[in-house]
């Protein structure tokens, strides 16, 4: 029997906030092999018993189930639209699908609600403290369908008649808020109830207005917080209003007396007022709010991606250091809030530090933060038993130490919450190794603490900026580990907002230190366009469309793109790219003594990402049909032969004799042919006089593993991954990391520290070792011709003395899977392709086949392949 398993729109379900007709996909779940889409009927209701169609497509014969959008359907602003479909196979119809459901945002409307605030300019601009704004409004009538939409300058949270409005946390998240504001949809018709209704909004100052940056500039986007709400609400009768922020809305400030991202939140709750989004008339003084002046014209609609309460994580043990210092330990590193559960009196004081890791002698360690304190703290009202957490900050931590508590701490009472920005999980794997799955585990959860709303560096220390370059190296693990694509989307818009008039792309998107970079020894000297930092405008979207075979992220990006190479042609001399200050392979250990910057020549390595950029952009022109494809075909064959003649001697040597060097030239496909083979038996030479370990940065390093195991070293990339010692990734294992540390000797065998000006020990970004194991050792990859996993290569190299491999990828088609089993020299290969997809799976060293499965094998170069449509398989050789 054939079903549809799953709608989705944009990648997402539901889908909230769409400001266009979204595109439509669906899963297809079958028993039978070779499954293919014959046709498929979509339609769009106003109601969930489809009596009141918007679109029919009728029968429409293709074999697309993604990507799909209907054309010259009328949709209204704050509608909430249910979907189905149905297909057709080889021999059978489907029932209709369960329904899916899309609501709709401000669709061609500008936004119209101003923003209130209860701070006034002058006397609160240096302050971090929480306020209150709320208003009155009158539901006349029987309510049909009521959907809010709001935001804020700073950090809000949004309550009707008492109660908070969503799960969302940190909203409106953060964007380059001049150029590019969102808005949060939701709906509230549950909320509300017939006669005076309250709304209302704790503000604080979060990214907005607080002290951020490597700068620590306040006020970076304005002055005073504000919150701006619009609700539409659909009477049964038809008749429709529209409730704004206003004039008569009242503030006052809240019990929130401290809040910052970096130093943590202080909550006075003899300063609560109770009633204040309930009552009326409520208590306490209240003043006339005022409007703070923004351009609407930037504001859009947020549709996923939001941060979240997701993970809960129990403190595992309180302990006491030897110097005395009492210390809960949760057992996992992460990014969020601690909720703490205490009895106390008027005055009574909870107080917590939040830190990452114990010093050598098992003491507090707090160094690494450098400015950030990271604090917590609550001061009791009056007598009674509360729960409690910050609202507008977070912390990254595994630990916290006690400096305040009414009553002897126990473990209950400390509950751990990560927040990040909510994704669907699509990745697994696991392998007979335990510490590989160890590893896994920690760039997950690296990725869990740094994809808070942006693609930060660190959630810990005084930084937790956007950097482009830790963005882009791991970008492709991040696709493999969950949905992505609704937050890159929303980043790279930032990424294209804050680019310069030229096209240069910033350090940091959102790019907060804009304007005052000169306080900085880094940005002072440049604070844009770094190569493989400033690439990210080009790779990201590229993997985007990899990953989801989505060509709109590259028609949206394609403008940015295109900026960022003709920036590069611009200050290119002769097709050489360098550029003012450049980061190189950074943090390599290959690096001068006191030097972050790695040993491998900048001209060399921004000119490799010259060369890729441009390469993957004059596909990317190709794709959409652009007519000056074939210019920027001309100008990559340019930089790659400048690349050649420039870092290569007459004999075929490269002029850097570093491991990154070798790594990006034949990883970027820069090598001449006849050299491939010596450049590869060099790298190798490169790697044994480490005695088989990596000395490389971020440029050096995602590409390691690949480009050994694309040049025939599938050996020699399985032992570079397996290494124990430092430095490597397995040696942050077994040094306890749960997460992906920021080098490779943060912690050292003695327990001592890497330099504590920046050490964090959750960085993601040498977690990109994550999309070699899903690609080449688990098998999982997508062809680049038939993008999204619509057809697939399997194609697992079975090595480094593992007995099993079980690795998933859940695309927009479904899940594919693959595990493979050694037992002695005969394999077994477990596949499953999703309905309505093909494959192509590879086995290399096969001796003999075993059992095909009826699937028919061939001879090609130095493997056997055979093509497939959907279903399950079981292979078996000798090798």
């Amino acid at each position: 029997m054939v079903k549809i398993n799953r709608v989705h729109m944009n990648y997402e379900n539901p889908l909230i906030g769409a400001e266009e007709m979204p595109q439509f996909g669906w899963e297809i779940e079958s028993s039978k092999r070779d499954v293919v889409q014959k046709s498929y009927q979509l339609q769009i209701s106003e109601n969930e018993k489809f009596e009141e169609l918007v679109y029919d497509s009728g029968v429409v014969w293709s074999e697309e189930s993604a990507h799909i959008r209907p054309q010259d359907v009328k949709l209204q602003s704050a509608r909430k639209y249910f979907v189905r479909v149905k297909i057709q196979d080889q021999v059978e119809t489907s029932l209709w699908s369960e329904p899916a459901y899309f609501l709709t945002a401000l669709l061609n409307e500008t936004w119209r609600a101003p923003f209130v605030s209860a701070d006034t300019e002058e006397a609160d601009k240096q302050s971090s403290k929480g306020t209150y704004v709320r208003g009155c409004f009158e539901v006349k009538k029987p309510v049909r369908e009521a959907i809010a939409f709001a935001t804020g300058l700073g950090l809000y949270q949004f309550f009707l008649n008492g109660e908070k409005v969503g799960e969302d946390e940190m909203t409106p998240g953060w964007t380059s808020y001049r150029k590019h504001l969102l808005y949060q949809t939701y709906d509230v018709k549950n909320l509300l109830k017939e006669g005076t209704n309250v709304a209302g909004a704790m503000l604080g100052p979060g990214w907005y207005k607080g002290a951020m940056g490597l700068t620590k500039s306040r006020n970076n986007y304005g002055d005073q917080t504000g919150f701006a709400m619009q609700i539409h609400i659909r009477y049964e009768d038809g008749s429709e209003e529209d409730i704004f922020t206003d004039e008569h809305w009242k503030g006052c400030d809240s019990p929130v007396i401290f809040s910052e991202i970096y130093h943590g939140e202080i909550y006075d709750a003899s300063l609560e007022k109770e009633d204040w989004c309930t009552a009326v008339s409520p208590k306490g003084e209240w003043k006339d709010t005022v409007f703070v002046p923004f351009d609407v014209r930037v504001i859009r609609a947020q549709n996923g991606a939001r941060v979240k309460m997701i993970d809960k994580v129990e403190a595992k043990r309180i302990f006491v250091t030897p110097k005395g210092e009492q210390v809960i330990d949760f057992g996992q590193n992460m990014a969020g809030r601690i909720h703490v559960t205490a009895h106390g009196k008027p005055g009574d004081v909870i107080y917590l530090k939040c830190f990452e890791v114990l010093d050598a002698d098992g003491n507090v360690y707090l160094d690494n933060l450098r400015e950030a304190r990271a604090e917590m703290k609550y001061t009791f009202g009056r007598e009674e038993t509360v729960t409690w957490h910050p609202r507008f900050t977070y912390m990254g931590f595994q630990y916290a130490q006690i400096l305040s508590y009414p009553g002897s701490p126990k473990p209950e009472d400390f509950t751990a919450y990560t927040l990040h920005s909510e994704m669907e999980p699509k990745g697994a794997l696991e392998t007979s190794n335990p510490l590989l799955n160890q590893l896994h585990h920690n760039f997950l959860w690296g990725m869990k603490g740094n994809f808070l709303d942006v693609p930060t560096d660190c959630p810990q220390r005084d930084e937790r900026l956007g950097w482009t370059g830790d963005a882009q190296i791991f970008c492709r693990t991040a696709c493999y580990l969950m949905n992505t694509y609704t937050f890159y989307k929303k980043w790279l818009h930032d990424l294209e907002m804050d680019q310069t008039e030229d096209g240069g792309v910033p350090h940091v998107i959102p790019n907060i230190e804009e304007g005052h970079t000169e306080d900085n020894w880094l940005l002072s000297q440049s604070p844009h366009s770094a190569a493989a930092w400033a690439d990210a405008a080009v790779i990201i979207p590229w993997t985007l469309y990899l990953m989801y075979g989505d060509q709109e992220i590259l028609r949206i990006q394609y403008a940015s793109m295109r900026s960022w190479i003709e920036f590069m042609r611009e200050h290119s001399e002769d097709y050489i790219w360098n550029y003012k200050l450049q980061l190189g392979d950074w943090v390599a250990l290959d690096a001068q003594e006191g030097s972050y910057f790695g040993a491998t020549p900048n001209d060399l390595t921004c000119t490799a990402y010259f060369a890729y950029s441009t390469g993957l952009f004059a596909k990317i022109a190709k794709i959409l049909g652009k007519s000056e494809a074939g210019d920027y075909e001309v100008l990559y064959q340019n930089i790659v032969k400048k690349f050649q003649n420039t870092f290569f001697d007459v004999e075929g040597n490269l002029t850097s004799q570093t491991q990154t060097a070798h790594i990006v030239a034949l990883y970027f496909k820069l090598v001449p042919e006849e050299y491939v083979s010596k450049i590869t038996e060099r790298l190798k030479r490169l790697l044994e006089k480490e005695n088989g370990h990596l000395v490389t940065g971020f440029v050096g390093t995602p590409y390691f593993c690949h480009a050994l195991s694309q040049n025939g070293c599938v050996k020699e990339a399985y032992e570079l991954l397996l290494k124990e010692d430092f430095p490597s990734w397995l040696y942050q294992v077994k040094m306890g990391a749960t997460t992906i540390w920021e080098h490779w000797d943060g912690l050292k065998p003695d327990g001592t520290m890497w330099s504590a000006d920046m050490n964090s020990f959750n960085h993601y970004a040498y977690g990109a070792i994550g999309e070699w194991m899903y690609r080449v050792m688990a098998g999982l990859e997508v062809d680049e011709a038939a993008p999204g996993f619509k057809h697939s290569i399997i194609e697992p190299q079975i090595g480094g003395g593992l007995e099993f491999v079980e690795g998933s990828y859940h695309s927009c088609y479904g899940v594919h899977r693959l595990k493979w089993q050694v037992d002695d020299d005969q394999v077994t290969v477990s596949v499953q392709i999703p309905a309505n997809t093909t494959a192509e799976i590879r086995l290399s060293d096969v001796k003999e086949l075993v059992q095909t499965d009826e699937l028919q094998f061939r001879k090609e170069g130095t493997y056997m392949t055979a093509s497939t449509g959907s279903g399950h398989y079981r292979i078996q050789y000798i090798m």
